[in-house]
């Protein structure tokens, strides 16, 4: 084991991802991603439109596999998904016909248990009896207490993503990623369920890999930011073209919003990964967080 991979929690190290096409050939999606995260970040990733962003979530839950390069989380290659890591989609991963505290403790029951075992473990009953109280503690944080009995259909969007947020977090993961999560709610809505996300970053220290179209969220909720993009000169695949601290408190207040710094850095990120005008070479990259590597590849 590479002594170096045991100080951080997470290890991109030299990763590639390629797709063959209708031609045979090999398109080129991400290309030579570096870097490494502590325990307890709470990191956004923002892009333009196909660059790859679902692509790296895959790889840190482990649902795909590098063509080159290693994924690394707790000192050891990711070879597939794992219960320490948890992911929330856009649209919710709910099951139509189990209650609110049937979804959030179907994880739970599944681990403990195979569908015989429910039948023939004396121990089911009082574990299912502990499921169900965690359950209802989860419930209460995320302030459905009174929902529990309810069906997905009798929720709102907000309260859907409460549910699907809980029901990735019971399981008590290390990573919890979020893939445009709050991509189909409405304004208020999703300023809601930004504030609600920060709290229980803050409660719980779960490190949380964040992607979002929308730059204002990005800089509102994360404590470091990814900007993956294939606009630099001589583009072949997406880059990490920022990895870049965002200050202030965490979690913020609204009037962070408000700042010329704040301003400022909404400008960089569409200036630097949106823009297809803007080609920068990656020497010019900001690349200025502490655990942030160079992109060009270590024999360059």
């Amino acid at each position: 084991m590479n002594t170096e991979w045991q100080s951080h929690l997470l290890y991109l190290d030299e990763v590639h991802v390629s797709y063959p096409d209708s031609q045979d050939n090999h398109k080129v999606i991400l290309n030579n991603i570096n870097t490494k995260v502590l325990p307890g970040e709470f990191i956004t990733i923002v892009g333009p439109s196909g660059c790859g962003k679902s692509t790296l979530l895959r790889l840190i839950l482990g649902a795909e596999k590098p063509t080159r390069g290693t994924v690394v989380i707790n000192g050891e290659p990711v070879e597939g998904p794992s219960r320490n890591r948890g992911i929330v989609f856009q649209r919710y991963s709910l099951f139509p016909h189990l209650t609110v505290l049937e979804n959030i403790t179907l994880g739970l029951g599944l681990e403990a248990f195979s569908l015989l075992g429910r039948y023939i473990r004396p121990s089911y009953r009082r574990k299912r009896k502990e499921f169900n109280q965690k359950g209802l503690q989860y419930l209460e944080r995320i302030g459905l207490a009174d929902a529990a009995d309810n069906y997905p259909y009798q929720l709102s969007g907000g309260m859907k993503q409460r549910v699907a947020i809980a029901q990735a977090l019971i399981m008590n993961p290390k990573i919890l990623l979020m893939d445009e999560p709050f991509g189909a709610l409405d304004h208020a809505t999703r300023q809601e369920m930004q504030l609600f996300i920060q709290q229980q970053w803050k409660q719980m220290k779960t490190t949380i890999f964040f992607v979002t179209h929308d730059r204002e969220e990005a800089l509102f909720l994360g404590t470091r930011i990814w900007v993956l993009s294939h606009y630099y000169q001589d583009a072949h695949g997406a880059k990490i073209v920022v990895d870049k601290d965002i200050p202030g408190p965490h979690p913020k207040p609204d009037s962070t919003k408000y700042t010329t710094e704040f301003t400022q850095m909404l400008e960089q990120i569409r200036r630097d990964g949106l823009d297809p005008e803007y080609l920068q070479r990656i020497d010019e990259f900001d690349l200025s967080h502490r655990d942030a590597y160079s992109q060009l590849p270590k024999n360059e």
